[in-house]
């Protein structure tokens, strides 16, 4: 019997592989949107409104947290296809703890905007703590605004597309360590419970802010580098059969386990800040920044070992080096600086499956490590 070559040709041969190759990337690429980048505004060298939005889409970012509704960015995300967190700042709780006040506030910088700006979340308020003297005061609002901007929001008919939270950072746990064993402190617990029972009853993720670095900058003898940095070639801390090699893994496990004693364990966690300065202070460099936050795009696409396979919705802090900025580190968390340049080679729409290089150089011990 005659064979018959069923082969396509060569040409047609190479032309499938390459969209096949086209589609893995697209498919790595639409895979790990997860991530997204803060944009603050706290410097007097910054580019325009429209050319940050436009530096955004050139780098594949889809996701930006805002910290106030800004009329000039909000102008220039319409139609862009960005999402938004769009911040309640702290100075307007007390203000927004009034309903009508939350209505027109919705109104304004939401409804006017909607659906050509694409709002995803708002967060009411930012670390808001009845522990933190600078925010002490201000404590009793968050959960008013809270649920009156929520009611804003559903009057619009938009709480379905739009989610209403509030961020907060790690120093509302008072056990971290085992990471199972996380429980909020006590004496906050009048302050958060309320707002987790609320957050349960809307749906709505927890925002959360979470940064190793402080971990390590305060305790480089008991959390090290490599720990910090996703950089850890093995295991360091066992807990109940779960093993964890990041510290970002253990405090979003712990903060996981605070809300499961405080009857909030089927809520989500954003993380709606992370980063590592690149200059400026102990342990800062920009090895250290690109080790961080190339590992941390590559790594929230895993989940955790409390809540494995389940990818983590991030927002890298921040665009850009802020100038204005104290103490002198918090200038320098920028991925890009101010005159638009990349400070390091990220890729913000997942892993170059191409690009192995980079991919095994991030896993090396850093010298300052051995």
């Amino acid at each position: 019997m005659a064979t018959i070559n069923t082969s396509p040709p060569m040409a047609t041969t190479t032309v499938l592989l390459l969209g096949l190759f086209v589609v893995a990337i697209n498919l790595s690429i639409s895979g790990a949107q997860s991530v997204g980048v803060c944009y603050g505004m706290m410097g007097n060298n910054l580019p325009s409104k429209q050319e940050v939005v436009a530096l955004y889409k050139a780098n594949n970012i889809n996701r930006m947290r805002l910290y106030d509704p800004n009329h000039e960015a909000l102008n220039a995300l319409r139609g862009s296809n960005i999402e938004v967190i769009l911040g309640l700042p702290n100075s307007d709780l007390q203000k927004l703890a009034d309903p009508s006040q939350a209505a027109s506030w919705v109104k304004e910088n939401v409804v006017n905007f909607w659906p050509s700006v694409r709002f995803r979340y708002i967060a009411v308020g930012n670390e808001v703590s009845p522990i933190s003297g600078g925010t002490a005061w201000l404590a009793q609002f968050v959960l008013p605004a809270l649920v009156n901007v929520f009611n804003a929001v559903r009057s619009a008919g938009l709480h379905e597309q739009i989610k209403v939270s509030t961020a907060i950072d790690t120093t509302l746990i008072g056990k971290s360590f085992p990471p199972t064993e996380g429980a909020f402190r006590g004496d906050i617990r009048a302050f958060i419970d309320p707002i987790i029972g609320h957050l349960v009853w809307a749906k709505t993720p927890l925002l959360a802010n979470i940064y190793p670095y402080f971990s390590h900058k305060d305790n480089p003898g008991s959390v090290s580098l490599q720990y910090a940095l996703f950089t850890s070639p093995n295991v360091v801390v066992w807990d109940k059969g779960l093993g964890y090699q990041n510290l970002f893994d253990a405090i979003l496990d712990a903060l996981y386990s605070s809300l499961e004693g405080a009857w909030g364990g089927s809520l989500d966690v954003v993380v709606s800040e992370s980063g590592w300065p690149s200059a400026g202070g102990f342990a800062t460099s920009d090895e250290n920044a690109r080790t961080y936050l190339s590992n941390l795009i590559r790594h929230v696409k895993k989940g955790t070992p409390k809540r494995p396979n389940k990818p983590i919705e991030t927002y890298i802090f921040a665009m850009f080096n802020e100038n204005n900025k104290n103490p002198e580190y918090e200038k320098h968390f920028g991925v890009f600086f101010p005159d638009k340049r990349p400070k390091y080679n990220l890729n913000f729409g997942g892993e170059r499956i191409w690009d192995f290089s980079a991919d095994h150089n991030a896993t090396l011990p850093l010298a300052s490590d051995m």
